[in-house]
């Protein structure tokens, strides 16, 4: 037996110190990186001309953030970005969380044609062409509401908050239908607050998307006051390279600029998120596997 134990002590400590290793090997490959993107945002265009790795600015300067809030729209493009993560978070989560606890209930007529049509959904999509089409023909070119209406539903969302639902005991929504509730304040002062650990989930991972989406703006918007953040930096880098271009004679340096203010956009565009993220991790971990066993 103590032979045993020993054995089973010693393969638990190789394992621990494996895991370990292996876990700091990866937090480091992540953390250099960004660390160097972050501090080379900091450094001037004379520092990132001598190349290599940046592990501390040696000329600190705010030139390239200076170079990306010098256009005067920027912040209208921040607006837009705020507004429609969210406004397209709350409606995409509420929608969907609408949708799953209609399917959640098993005497719902058509049920089942309901699962099998929103299946159909995750594998198949109609293609770049006719959605171009459809959206142009409900009149959503140019209109704030391309970024929120087509966003709103998502099956596979659907299906998280439809499993979460009927595990939900059936003696709550009975006891609020005997004090005289209805369908309606069930939904919502039941099940919406037992169900925030998969909705705070479905939100971070929707936020997400809205927040980095680029293809939307790119295919369906053209005027420049509905530009969000991420196009509006995306045409800074793109003049930054156009000027780079032209200015041949003083091309390291126009290079080095252009680099900066890519770098910096780097950083402003992921900050929110990376921001946001710690106060819903709470709920990231146990509304993670919510949704694995489906129909």
């Amino acid at each position: 037996m103590n032979r045993k134990a020993v054995k089973q002590d010693l393969d638990s400590r190789i394992f621990d110190t494996v895991n370990v290793t292996v876990l700091i090997l990866f937090t480091i490959l992540i953390v250099i990186p960004l660390w160097n993107v972050i501090v080379s945002s900091f450094s001037s265009g004379r520092s990132l001309a001598e190349g290599g790795f940046v592990f501390w600015p040696k000329e600190f300067s705010l030139e390239n953030y200076q170079a990306v809030f010098r256009d005067d729209t920027i912040w209208q493009s921040f607006l837009i970005s705020v507004l429609k993560t969210v406004i397209g978070v709350v409606t995409h989560v509420f929608f969907c969380a609408m949708i799953g606890y209609g399917l959640s209930k098993s005497n719902v007529r058509g049920r089942k044609l309901y699962v099998t049509m929103g299946v159909i959904t995750m594998f198949f999509s109609g293609g770049m062409i006719p959605t171009y089409l459809l959206i142009k023909s409900l009149g959503l070119l140019n209109s704030f509401w391309v970024y929120i209406i087509p966003a709103l539903f998502s099956y596979y969302d659907v299906v998280i908050l439809m499993n979460f639902f009927r595990n939900v005991p059936d003696s709550l929504e009975e006891s609020a239908k005997i004090d005289g509730a209805g369908d309606w304040r069930v939904f919502l002062k039941i099940f919406i607050p037992l169900s925030m650990p998969a909705m705070a989930t479905i939100a971070l991972f929707n936020g997400v998307n809205q927040w980095n989406d680029f293809m939307t703006t790119k295919l369906y918007i053209t005027d420049q006051y509905l530009y969000p953040l991420q196009m509006k930096l995306y045409e800074i880098i793109v003049q930054s390279q156009t000027q780079s271009m032209q200015n041949v004679a003083g091309s390291v340096v126009i290079e080095t600029t252009t680099k900066g203010v890519q770098l910096a956009t780097i950083v402003i565009t992921t900050l929110p998120i990376v921001v946001i993220y710690p106060l819903l991790q709470r709920y990231f971990i146990s509304g993670m596997m919510l949704g694995a066993v489906k129909e």
